[in-house]
């Protein structure tokens, strides 16, 4: 047995279900107490990070506050060194500051200038040198000058170097006066470590153990210091991954916070502390990922454990199930062999014990009383035989859509024999499945509202050919839908075309075979219901000229004859959705749907010509007629039918007195009935 063709035996197992359940419920329990046991892990471990984070940060704020007091500290420490006649002497001035050379390890250089701005000497690594560079328009010089106090420069572009730089500045005063004749600075680049030495370091494997990244800003954002250094003097709120953070910054009136602040920010732990003094913003970001990635590689490991050890319980329970469900494989086994043929009933059924046993039990005794429920209908069965071939109708009961009994006169009237008939499906004798889903739709109404069924429907013959039946059917049982069905059938073929013939004569012109008045009344009538959907349409009414004389001098025959001419020559020239009609005696009319006005005269031009190309052969004949056409488009405000016909007679009548005008010697009109317009041939004046 191929493996697919077993899978639905496998399922239906009572074995594999019980077992299935088991492990499902094993494996449900398992998993759910794994993955709560995570979460609240994951929950704890955030939790105590954001407070290691924010400690961080704090501490990370408080180095980097207590360095730039340190470093005021050694400009102030250099400044006392720095009188009014120290800044007058160069050589004074360059020996006092080649006296620091601790000052200019802490900068990238330092820097003396006047009270006027102009910087007198630079010192760095290189040595001293005297640049042209004036700096009294710097914001933190003014600061320092005017208010005589340390201020740390907002980041700037530098003038020595021509890279972004912080610049920290002290005031120089003299001794008792108080007044300041200048300033001692340093300036730090920020693409280096000098002031925020290993702050900003990337902890990606390298310093720390967390993966965390240091960033620093000034309060407006803008970054002061970053492990990328192109990300220099950018914005915070573009930096990838802390939208939200700086968003919620940003919302809470971006303070400069020392005791830290936590921050929103999805996938990632953000938390910032303030730099008292110079207002800068110290950023840390972990990423959650990181820090519980070895959580999430332990959470895989328990359940891939879990699931092995689900398998092998779940191995044990199938081997323990099937030892306990053994005696009912025993009793199975029993059962399928009462559908032999000669088994008996009451015969070598398993002793078996418990609720098995007491099953057991229960199918002897069902099956005995099955076996003798069957020979009473089989007697049932052929008494009902007897009767059915007896009556003179076709009968036939139907049970889940097969038949299971057919009467003698039900397998004449379908041409086959009782054999072929019995067990086959009941759509098989309708002409079409659509017409079987619809007699047992209604069929089955009727049975639900506990009422007989009838139908008359077309049946299919053994042959293939077709005959109309009149169908009864009734409930075996009313009580039960699915007991069974008793149908009657009887041939109604001769009644059904005599139905017919009836109503084909009722709209159609009996000579000519078009439709009658009342049809194109009919149809006329749903298109002016139809308004304005139906727009455009037109009536096309035809008049025969010269019909009269072949009445007179070839008979009435030859009348018939010719107007089966005409009615075929105008069906040739329109289109299968117009309807052609005979209105009476020689007059005839076209309905057009969906026909333009253009369109519309077209048609009429080509059944002129064709009526008037009509040559009837008649003895020694050859008879001609003409035909006068009158033609109305249906517009919005036409009243109704009789309105609509009225304006095509009109027009008919204009055509026809214009034609008798071309045929008069001399060009004569005939006079014209009064209180009638003469109308072009096409639509409404």
């Amino acid at each position: 047995m191929s493996v697919p063709a077993c899978l639905p035996a496998l399922f239906a197992s009572l074995k594999f279900r019980l077992t299935a359940i088991g492990v499902l419920v094993l494996a449900l329990g398992i998993g759910l107490i794994t993955v709560q046991l995570t979460q609240h892990a994951e929950r704890d471990l955030l939790q105590m990070q954001r407070q290691r984070e924010l400690d961080g940060v704090v501490r990370s704020a408080a180095v980097l506050s207590r360095r730039c007091v340190e470093l005021q500290r050694a400009l102030r420490a250099s400044a006392s060194l720095l009188d009014e006649a120290t800044l007058a002497d160069p050589q004074r001035l360059a020996s006092a500051i080649d006296a620091t050379p601790a000052l200019r390890e802490l900068f990238s250089y330092v820097f003396v200038a006047d009270a006027n701005g102009k910087v007198l000497l630079i010192a760095d690594s290189q040595g001293l040198r005297h640049p042209q560079v004036w700096i009294g328009d710097r914001d933190y010089f003014q600061t320092a000058i005017t208010q005589a106090r340390p201020t740390i420069s907002e980041p700037l572009p530098d003038r020595v170097l021509g890279q972004p730089v912080v610049a920290l500045v002290h005031p120089l005063t003299g001794i008792g006066s108080g007044r300041v004749h200048g300033v001692i600075g340093g300036a730090m680049k920020l693409a280096s470590r000098e002031l925020l030495s290993d702050l900003v370091e990337s902890t990606n494997g390298h310093a720390g153990d967390t993966g965390a990244t240091v960033i620093v800003t000034d309060a407006n954002g803008r970054i002061l210091a970053h492990p990328e250094p192109r990300r220099l003097l950018g914005q915070l709120r573009e930096e990838p991954g802390l939208r939200e953070a700086t968003e919620a910054w940003w919302a809470s009136g971006a303070p400069v916070e020392p005791s830290g602040l936590t921050l929103p920010q999805t996938g990632q732990m953000v938390s910032n502390a303030g730099v008292p003094g110079p207002d800068w913003v110290v950023w840390r970001l972990l990423p959650e990922e990181a820090l519980l990635a070895p959580l999430h590689q332990a959470r895989r490991e328990a359940l891939q454990w879990a699931c092995a050890v689900v398998v092998l319980l779940g191995g044990c329970l199938l081997t323990v199930v099937a030892w306990l469900l053994r005696p009912l494989t025993l009793l199975r086994r029993r059962a399928l062999r009462l559908f032999e043929p000669g088994d008996h009933a009451a015969g070598d059924w398993p002793v078996l014990k418990g609720e098995i046993g007491q099953l057991s039990q229960v199918l002897r005794q069902v099956s005995t009383a099955r076996e003798q429920v069957e020979h009473l209908n089989r007697e049932v069965l052929v008494k009902l035989r007897s009767v059915m071939d007896a009556s003179p109708v076709g009968i036939a009961v139907s049970r889940d859509g097969e038949l299971e009994t057919v009467s003698a006169e039900f397998c004449r009237l379908l041409g086959s024999t009782r054999e072929a008939l019995l067990g086959a499906g009941s759509k098989s004798v309708f002409a079409a499945e659509a017409d079987w889903q619809h007699a047992r739709g209604e069929s089955e109404a009727a049975f639900r509202n506990q009422q007989r069924y009838q139908g008359d429907w077309q049946l299919r013959r053994i042959d293939g050919s077709l005959f109309w039946a009149r169908l009864h059917g009734r409930l075996v049982d009313e009580h039960q839908l699915h007991a069974g069905t008793v149908w009657t059938v009887s041939d109604i073929s001769s009644e059904v075309a005599e139905r017919e013939q009836l109503a084909w004569s009722a709209s159609h012109d009996a000579l000519t075979g078009l439709a009658n008045r009342r049809a194109f009344l009919s149809r006329a009538n749903r298109l002016m219901a139809e308004r304005p959907a139906s727009l455009p349409a037109a009536l096309l009414v035809i008049d025969l000229d010269r019909f009269k004389p072949i009445n007179d001098t070839a008979g009435h025959a030859a009348g018939d004859a010719m107007l089966k001419a005409v009615a075929a020559a105008i069906g040739q020239q329109v289109r299968g959705s117009d309807l052609v009609v005979r209105l009476g005696g020689d007059e005839f009319g076209v309905l057009l749907p969906s026909c333009p006005a253009d369109a519309t005269q077209r048609v009429a031009s080509d059944i002129r010509e064709a009526v008037d190309s009509i040559v009837l052969l008649w003895g020694v004949q050859q008879l001609r007629v003409g035909a006068s056409l009158g033609l109305a488009m249906l517009e919005s405000d036409t009243l109704d039918t009789a309105d609509w016909l009225h304006q095509a007679d009109i027009a008919c009548y204009a055509d026809k007195a214009e034609r008798k005008r071309e045929e008069l010697p001399g060009g004569e009109s005939p006079p014209a009935p009064p209180a009638q317009p003469t109308l072009r041939i096409v639509g409404k004046n």
